[in-house]
């Protein structure tokens, strides 16, 4: 009598568990689905050959257009599926640092600041004490 009760424990236990998998898998999908959705909207996309790496088109905005333009490339040109493919445009990194004119800061979150130069010549460095105080009030040393 109690081996029947063991089992019908553990089919509800397994179901429960096939039941959070499940879940669990419907959650990643929605995020993986996110992702491409906020990719299609901020990023511009090239058309490229596999074969050969020439690329055909830039500055495609959205997945979608990218899609078709790829698409009608490979019917045009009579083209396999695997001989053209498309990529999202590398975005032009932020410069930071001390600015030209030596007047302002960038940090790598884009923070920008008033540079302060100090009386005093570092000749370790070759060049004034020189740093930056932050929207906290915390200073940070440049070079």
């Amino acid at each position: 009598m109690t081996q029947l009760k063991d089992r019908d424990y553990r089919h509800v236990a397994q179901r429960i568990l096939g039941i959070m998998q499940e879940q669990r898998q419907l959650r990643r999908t929605a995020i993986h689905c996110e992702s491409i959705e906020n990719l299609a909207e901020e990023n511009t996309f090239y058309v490229f050959r596999t074969d050969t790496q020439t690329v055909l088109a830039k500055g495609i905005k959205g997945y979608e257009q990218a899609k078709n333009r790829a698409n009608r490339f490979r019917q045009s040109m009579n083209l396999r599926w695997d001989q053209i493919s498309f990529k999202a445009e590398r975005k032009v990194p932020q410069k930071f640092g001390v600015s030209p004119n030596g007047r302002s800061f960038t940090n790598a979150r884009g923070d920008t600041g008033r540079v302060d130069y100090a009386n005093r010549f570092n000749r370790s460095k070759g060049s004034r004490f020189k740093g930056y105080t932050d929207s906290q009030g915390n200073y940070h040393d440049i070079d």
